[in-house]
């Protein structure tokens, strides 16, 4: 009887002990306040000359219509999720406590332009190692004889 009392009293230490899980409120409410649907709609707009690459032959009138698709609203209720899954209540309380300081304010106001930037950046670092890939493979390749 005591070594099932014992297990019990762990079991409930090792419970009371699992953070809560964060709140749909708690994280639409760091979403909103961080931009995460609108860097999400940036990232769309910024990939969309090169999915239309990727379609030629698709009409204007579909890329009309894929632009009215995208919602915002929609693209955050799938992340919320994974939000919840990587984070507490207590993270998105502290953070969302982060984000009202003055230096929270600043990346949320900053990180737009760090997103642009950022992705250029990678998409020409993307380019370069692409081209130094192709010169050593190319290098080591084994000779074609004629």
């Amino acid at each position: 009887m005591k070594k099932l009392c014992g297990v019990l009293l762990g079991l409930c230490i090792a419970f009371s002990s699992v953070a809560e899980q964060a709140s749909k409120e708690s994280v639409n409410k760091l979403m909103q306040l961080t931009g995460a649907g609108d860097l999400g709609t940036q990232m769309m707009n910024q990939m969309l000359p090169a999915m239309q690459k990727m379609i030629p032959d698709a009409p204007a009138a579909f890329w009309d219509t894929f632009k009215q698709e995208m919602d915002a609203k929609e693209l955050m209720a799938a992340i919320v999720p994974v939000y919840q899954k990587q984070l507490s209540e207590e993270d998105i309380q502290a953070i969302l406590s982060f984000y009202s300081t003055p230096a929270g304010k600043k990346l949320i106001s900053a990180q737009p332009a760090i997103m642009q930037e950022s992705m250029i950046i990678g998409q020409q670092w993307g380019q370069q190692v692409f081209m130094r890939a192709k010169k050593k493979f190319e290098a080591n390749a084994p000779k074609a004889v004629n």
